[in-house]
Order: C-alpha cells, then structure tokens, then sequence
C-alpha cells in the first residue's frame, strides 16, 4: 500500500502493519485500511481477539474437500456426504461463492466441484492451474467420487462470458473419451454477466432448462 507521506512514521510500527495487512485485502483502499485498523483499536480486547481467533480458526481447520475442492471443516464436505444428494450429477462451478449462490435456490441435489479458477491464457491460468484434473478422475475412478458411485452427468454451471465458455469447451473435450453425459446451464444468465449477481429466480430457471452442450 502507498501509504500517505505525511502520515508515515506518525503511527506506531504495528499499527502500519496492520494497515498495510488489511490493505491486502480484495478491494480495500488505503484509507478503508486505515479505518478497519482503527476499528480494531478502538474495539475491546476481547471483540479483537475473537477476530484474530476467527481468523487462525478458518486457516488452521478449513480445508478443500477432497472429493468436490469446496472449503471444508469436515472430510469429506457436509454437501458431499448428504446421503439424500444424488452423487451421480455433478455440478461445475468457478468459484466456492458461484457454489453458495447455485446451493441457495433449492433447485438442485446433486453434488458440486468448484475448479477454484477458469482458463485464462492472457493471465497465465492453464489447465494445471484449475482442478479439471480431480474432476476428470471422479469422472473416470468412482472410487474418487462420493460414496464410490459412478458420475453419469456433469453441468457446466459456468460464468457465461468468453473465459467460462473457453473452460467449458476444454472440459469437454476433456471428457470426450468417457461415456458421461455433458450439459450447461440454460441461457436464462445473462451473457457477459456473473452467476454471483444473478437472482435465484434466475440460477433456478437455469438450472432446470439445462441443455446439452
């Protein structure tokens, strides 16, 4: 962070770290990291501890399911142990947050896998950098799916702009060798737009009007 001239030195060292950590946060400017450090000063001992507390909590017991990539306190996650859930549909998202949303509806029981990223050669994100290749060994290995069942059905669950439509049809390429059955959310999502600022009225519609991709 650029921190202001006039303002260096002026507080004490770990008060510039915590701004300077704050600032490192997606979208925090440094005034906004400034405020945030000062709310922490201003804040009780024990209001901030039970940050810091949260904070090592998540890094120290979050972890990526082994079976679908969500973040996970448990092994595998609570979505891929639902015995209710059909295992043999599964569900591919970008992100955790594009999971929340689609999980929101109500719409959809099956199973998920989020490839933490989309193909993006401009800015260097490759095939090895998103987990195309777990999802291909759940496709392939049933042992490496929840509760050992066959996957029958994956649903590009995309963003519908050029990089999601350009992951969609690397994977499945990807899964032409195999026998299982490829589909996309429907195009009630808005081209060019982002599946976290759809409403759910939307991702319901287009979850069911999925069409062969």
């Amino acid at each position: 962070m650029a921190r202001d001239p006039h303002q260096h030195g002026a507080y004490p060292q770990s008060v510039n770290r915590l701004i300077d950590a704050f600032a490192l946060l997606p979208g925090i400017g440094g005034r906004t990291a400034q405020r945030l450090a000062f709310w922490v000063l201003k804040a009780s001992r024990d209001e901030a501890l039970a940050l810091s507390h949260a904070i090592a909590s998540v890094k120290e017991s979050v972890r990526h399911c082994p079976v679908c990539w969500n973040p996970a306190d448990s092994s595998p996650c609570h979505i891929c142990s639902d015995e209710s859930r059909d295992p043999s549909i599964v569900m591919v998202v970008e992100q955790p947050k594009d999971l929340i949303n689609l999980e929101q509806t109500g719409r959809y029981r099956g199973l998920y896998h989020v490839l933490m990223g989309r193909l993006d050669p401009l800015d260097g994100v490759g095939p090895e950098s998103i987990t195309a290749g777990d999802l291909l060994a759940r496709i392939t290995d049933a042992s490496k799916n929840a509760r050992g069942i066959e996957v029958r059905e994956i649903v590009l669950a995309l963003n519908p702009d050029l990089e999601g439509d350009s992951t969609g049809l690397y994977l499945a390429d990807l899964f032409k060798s195999t026998s299982v059955r490829v589909t996309r959310l429907a195009r009630g999502l808005p081209s060019g737009s982002q599946i976290e600022f759809a409403n759910r009225a939307a991702l319901a519609d287009a979850i069911a009007l999925r069409q062969p991709l």
